[in-house]
């Protein structure tokens, strides 16, 4: 691969001169064996999410030692370091630290074999199938090359190590426990996230919406019950549902604006015990996408419409319990900021490795940061595929393991690289020195 501070823009920014006759500011080569280890060290041990207990203290210590103030169990697991360098605007930059229950098949040597009880009781296994590991390690290593660059920078950097973000609602947790007041108060808000759509070493941005609005709902359809011969003695629930199901995507083909992108996903069916009986009552459990806030709940407001209706239309003896459950909000990317920092980017990396992509129906609480500041907002998407594995298969992700897959291995030092310098390039454009 090449060497990031090959590229001579990139160098300039992340290698101070030398003072005195002592050495220039380790750049990403000279950090990465660090990093590396961090990197594999996190990956071996994963915690799930709202139990990162282990891996919060290692982030900690980590930033603590490179001088930053750090406090812990913020919302629980959460770690806040700041680190003030004079007068300046204040940037908030996170990281989430929470694993998935997967069983990782990647055949790494440093793969993870934890095995953990879930909130549940149940024995499950644990990876990074996410790569939250990626993203914490280019916090640690945009946070080391920043605290030796304090000539190229003013303000004060707030890093963020968030618990939670899988379905824990971390970010909010941190917002609850008080963070905007015990903390200074971001002027903006930034942060990264691996992506299999893209090579290892190449950057991704996505003005406006990103990710989305993730709502679920929980329908449960009541019939009556009886013997599957009989079936003009029952009120079936399964038909009900069956035909529930194909009424809820006319929200979408029949309800919806075609230019607002709306998902309606029926993910499970639950109902019946024994094909010569029908059941008393059928559970659907969904998950619903949108961006625009006024979408989400015309959105919402037409699923109970709809399963209310189809219940009706079938003479049930009780109503449908719907019970929606809102989730997280989507995540929108300031605009001017996220211009901002990808010229920064394109500068220091070659405008073809850093590229606007199209907004995704995944789901992300970092967003939650800055919408409870009231300030801008960017996270920017990191390649992760092995550049081979992603020519191999000329780009289609399609064909290539994605997040939450037991087959993600990133390639960690084009990854890890790449993500540091991007941070730490962010952050000096966003607190420069002279302004």
């Amino acid at each position: 691969m090449t060497h990031l501070l090959a590229v001579p823009a990139l160098a300039g920014l992340l290698a101070l001169p030398a003072a005195s006759g002592s050495p220039a500011l380790a750049p990403v080569d000279a950090l990465y064996p660090e990093l590396s280890a961090f990197y594999q060290d996190l990956h071996r041990h994963p915690e799930l999410s709202l139990h990162e207990e282990t891996t919060s203290a290692k982030v900690a210590d980590r930033l603590r030692a490179l001088g930053y103030d750090v406090t812990d169990h913020v919302g629980g697991f959460g770690v806040v370091a700041v680190l003030k360098n004079g007068k300046g605007p204040t940037l908030l930059i996170r990281a989430d630290m929470d694993a998935l229950p997967v069983e990782e098949k990647t055949g790494l040597p440093y793969a993870s074999t934890v095995r953990v009880k879930n909130d549940a009781g149940d024995s499950v296994p644990v990876m990074h199938a996410c790569g939250h590991d990626v993203h914490m390690t280019s916090l640690v290593g945009a946070a080391a090359l920043l605290a030796r660059a304090k000539k190229l920078w003013r303000g004060t950097l707030v890093l963020v190590g968030q618990p939670g973000e899988e379905g824990g609602d971390g970010a909010r947790k941190m917002l609850g426990d008080g963070f905007l007041t015990r903390f200074p108060k971001p002027d903006f808000a930034i942060a990264l996230h691996d992506d299999a759509r893209l090579p290892a070493g190449e950057i991704g941005y996505t003005p406006g919406f990103s990710m989305a609005n993730s709502d679920t709902v929980d329908i449960t359809i009541y019939g009556r019950g009886g013997h599957g011969s009989a079936p003009q003695n029952a009120v079936d629930p399964i038909v009900i549902a069956a035909r529930t199901v194909l009424a809820l995507q006319t929200v979408v083909a029949r309800e919806s604006n075609p230019l607002d992108p709306v998902v309606v996903t029926v993910g499970t069916i639950h109902g019946g015990t024994k094909s010569n009986i029908i059941p008393d009552e059928v559970r659907l459990g969904l998950t619903v996408r949108t961006y625009k806030e006024d979408v989400r709940k015309r959105t919402l407001a037409a699923i109970e419409r709809i399963a209310k209706a189809e219940a009706l239309a079938a003479g049930v003896p009780k109503e449908p319990l719907v019970q929606t459950q809102l989730g997280y909000d989507a995540t929108y990317n300031d605009p001017a900021l996220t211009a901002r920092v990808a010229r920064a980017l394109g500068g220091a990396f070659g405008k073809d490795r850093v590229k606007e992509l199209p907004p995704v129906m995944g789901a992300e609480d970092f967003g939650q940061f800055g919408r409870a500041a009231g300030v801008p907002s960017l996270e920017f998407w990191l390649g992760a595929t092995p550049r081979a594995k992603f020519e191999a298969a000329h780009g289609d992700a399609t064909k290539l393991p994605g997040l939450h897959s037991s087959l993600f291995a990133p390639d960690p030092e084009s990854t890890l690289k790449t993500g540091a310098a991007a941070l730490t390039i962010a952050a000096i454009e966003l607190l420069p020195a002279r302004r």
